[in-house]
């Protein structure tokens, strides 16, 4: 890892104090894969040596229209953390989050390891134990949200919190492709979305989130988390509104954006 990245992962660590930063181009091109995900590595280490333990990992940027206004063909990923997770119904404190908004996810547990090489959707799928509606916060430490591919990479793809379900189901007999999507504010419809807009399939995008962990010697495994990627638009928060989201065939899934 260089100095420049050393120091741009520093920055973004403290940015969490609720301080954000202009978008990074100054150690940063918009598209530098390679160097965005070094950076997110070394937060990644950081973390975890701080006592932080991963519990899966999140798809971003798995819309065309997004990754068109970003200037990239490919989603991106970040770390899912155990302090990361909200209890279904629970509360989003102000304190966690700069700038947050929701989107409504498929998400998926893994009943076993994956193996160290490429697979297939179907190899995929038969390692999925339990699918469910989810809700990622996402949030961002570049100001105003004027982020590259490279800011959200960097920042560990825009990640905050996340919210599980309580209904969990096993992938046979479900659809997740047609399957269709409410998120709501305040009992206010807010985005509409289906299963086909999370790149084609939600599994579809968890099989490339595995091959491309694979590619960087980093498989997943038994137990794992995976966030699929939003089923429609995100949508900003402000304290005090009460959000869920349901998924046909999954259930539901909310929390509070609440007062200390």
């Amino acid at each position: 890892m260089s100095d420049a990245q050393e120091i741009a992962a520093r920055k973004l660590r403290d940015a969490y104090s609720g301080k954000t930063l202009p978008p990074m181009r100054d150690t940063l091109d918009p598209i530098d894969v390679d160097g965005a995900y070094a950076i997110q590595s070394i937060n990644t280490r950081f973390w975890e040596e701080q006592g932080r333990r991963i519990v899966g990992r999140k798809i971003g940027l798995t819309a065309k229209a997004v990754q068109a206004q970003l200037g990239v063909g490919q989603p991106d990923f970040g770390v899912l953390f155990d302090d990361m997770e909200i209890a279904d119904g629970g509360v989003l404190e102000q304190s966690k989050v700069i700038q947050p908004k929701a989107e409504a996810e498929i998400a998926l547990i893994l009943g076993k390891d994956l193996p160290a090489r490429e697979i297939t959707r179907d190899e995929l799928a038969d390692c999925v134990a339990e699918a469910m509606a989810a809700i990622e916060i996402v949030d961002s430490r570049i100001a105003d949200w004027k982020i590259t591919f490279a800011d959200t990479v960097a920042d560990n793809g825009s990640s905050a919190m996340f919210v599980l379900g309580n209904e969990r189901k096993a992938l046979p007999g479900l659809d997740l492709w047609t399957c269709g999507m409410v998120l709501e504010v305040n009992g206010e419809t807010v985005s509409l979305g289906a299963g086909a807009a999370c790149l084609g399939h939600p599994l579809i995008a968890a099989t490339w989130l595995a091959n491309t962990l694979t590619e960087r010697g980093e498989p997943l495994r038994a137990g794992d988390i995976l966030l699929t990627g939003a089923l429609g638009p995100m949508v900003a928060l402000v304290p005090g509104d009460k959000v869920k989201a349901t998924v046909g065939g999954l259930g539901s899934a909310s929390f509070s954006y609440g007062a200390e």
